[in-house]
């Protein structure tokens, strides 16, 4: 790939470290390890948004991060972690820790691209490699801050500020597969305190808003081959049953809950016309906020499968070829997460990344206000939709979750708009708050045992008698062949 010269920056950022001058909001009392590792946060800045963006620029799709990967994981073994490589027999996923006995705290970060939408640091559509991935998530800077925020920490246990383990968990392949679900059902988050994420966006909160539960199926129907022409009344058509299925899903939409979503695209629907098809494929994928809605949803869709492979005299098979769990919201860990963004404040951005963000915006056809420079609060957030794996883990370990604004408001996601302000000044800014975030508020967690002891019992508390169980098949995860 060829890599922009913005991203050849490297690790010679400092004149936009010198840059991220932060807006503060509300004062909170402070201990003198939580300063030290926001600072230590600030010293690694440059180093971090290098790694960011040389992850931007590999642009790595699920489980083939092998560069993105590689650059974390070296990082953190010269910063003295401890780096387990492999992990869930995914060889672009790996644990990072430092430190011994309890409490054990772990932050997850991803760093997979997505397919297709390849773009240059510059305020119009311009892809940097036609057809090629980009990270239209952020997921380059989610893995850096995270990583940055595990190295502060580590940092103030080596100094004999704070006892206990960090962990970091380099999760890959969250848009497709979804790594932490095989690392969750393999128990590698099971001895774990608590666990803390965030991820890029266009508003900057503590998240109190669930994500959807998702299921991902394939439906195969197989009929019998004929000639089209010469004796059609000898074929059994696949794509008959195809057919009768997805049209069976879209007379079902009128009578589903308002909040389910179900998507699909066929995948396979015969190859000439001269021959009945004898193979069909429909990769669907079902949402909703309650984990019980997606299991009815499933049990449906599996009806719709069956009679239509009933009415064409073909066979069908549904496949569930993964899946997430919902979040389960922990409002003591977002209050603890809110109290240290007040605190850090959001960044100041210039007039010249305003300019940036706006021409995005009139781009892509929404108002023209800039970034959004706000901390929203913790009521009435919005429910916006999309399913991540980080919700299997919650199911787990409590998981405290927030977002910040690395990309203008209400610009589209997963596209270009997101992989351009990922690769510049924006999205540093973002990624470089995110880190001190996530070490602020680990350092609370270390040191307010009662604070850490109200996470868990609240996290008990609302996941009752639930135990998790993974959408996906037994074996490994599917591995790409190289």
């Amino acid at each position: 790939m060829t890599i922009a010269s913005s991203v050849l920056r490297g690790f010679a950022a400092l004149p936009i470290v010198a840059s991220l001058v932060l807006v503060t909001s509300a004062s909170a009392a402070t201990s003198s390890t939580k300063k030290a590792a926001v600072q230590s946060v600030d010293q690694h800045s440059a180093e971090l948004i290098g790694l960011s963006d040389q992850i931007w620029a590999f642009a790595e799709t699920a489980l083939k991060e092998h560069r993105s990967a590689a650059a974390l994981a070296d990082y953190a073994e010269k910063q003295g972690f401890k780096v387990e490589r492999g992990v869930g027999d995914m060889p672009t996923a790996f644990i990072a820790s430092f430190g011994s006995g309890r409490p054990i705290i772990g932050v997850m970060g991803e760093y997979d691209a997505l397919p297709g939408i390849s773009q240059k640091a510059v305020a119009e559509k311009t892809p940097l490699q036609e057809g090629a991935g980009g990270h239209g998530c952020g997921h380059n800077m989610f893995g850096a801050a995270s990583l940055g925020a595990a190295v502060a920490i580590k940092e103030q246990i080596a100094a004999g500020k704070l006892k206990g383990t960090i962990r970091f968990y380099g999760t890959p392949a969250e848009e497709n597969i979804g790594g932490k679900t095989y690392m969750a059902r393999d128990g590698f988050f099971n001895d774990l305190d608590v666990v803390l994420a965030w991820h890029p966006g266009d508003k900057t909160q503590a998240d109190t808003t669930s994500s959807q539960a998702m299921v991902d199926l394939a439906i195969e129907f197989r009929g019998k081959a004929a000639h089209a022409a010469g004796d059609p009344w000898n074929g059994r058509s696949a794509v008959d049953a195809l057919e009768l299925f997805t049209h069976g899903v879209n007379l079902m939409r009128e009578h589903i809950k308002p909040t389910s979503r179900m998507h699909y695209t066929i995948v396979a629907g015969g190859d000439v016309p001269n021959v009945v098809p004898e193979y069909g494929k429909v990769w669907i994928w079902l949402r909703d906020w309650q984990r019980v809605e997606v299991e009815g949803l499933l049990g449906r869709v599996r009806r719709l499968a069956e009679g239509a492979a009933t009415m064409t005299e073909t066979t069908s098979t549904v496949t569930v070829q993964g899946g997430s769990w919902e979040i389960l919201n922990n409002l003591t860990g977002a209050k603890l997460l809110n109290a240290n963004l007040q605190w850090l404040g959001t960044p100041m951005y210039s007039a010249d990344e305003q300019e940036f963000a706006k021409k995005i915006q009139r781009a892509t056809s929404v108002p023209d206000v800039g970034m959004d420079t706000k901390i929203h609060p913790l009521e009435n957030q919005e429910q916006e939709g999309g399913s991540t794996d980080v919700g299997d883990v919650s199911w787990i370990v409590p998981t405290l979750h927030f977002t910040v604004a690395t990309s203008p408001s209400k610009a589209p996601w997963h596209a270009w708009p997101v992989v351009a302000t990922g690769g510049m000044s924006i999205g540093h800014k973002g990624m470089v708050l995110a880190s001190k975030t996530l070490a602020a508020t680990m350092v609370d967690l270390y040191e307010q045992p009662a604070t850490l002891k109200a996470v868990r019992a609240e996290f008990e508390q609302k996941r009752g008698g639930v135990v998790f169980d993974a959408y996906i098949p037994d074996g490994p995860p599917p591995v790409p062949k190289e």
